[in-house]
């Protein structure tokens, strides 16, 4: 079967990510919310858009 390496390189590297963290996802999600923080770069925040249509109620 073939294999795309670009999606072996990702899982590879998140494999190798989640392993520093003994693949636990409070941890990992720490670390992600520490380097966002951390970041200079602008990060995207959309305005909320508003819904298309009204749900009727029950």
């Amino acid at each position: 079967m073939w294999q795309d390496p670009i999606v072996k390189e990702t899982r590879e590297l998140r494999e190798e990510y989640a392993e520093k963290f003994n693949h636990d996802p409070d941890a990992i999600f720490e670390d992600i919310l520490k380097r966002q923080s951390q970041t200079e770069k602008r990060l995207v925040s959309l305005p909320p858009r508003k819904p298309l249509f009204k749900p009727k109620a029950a």
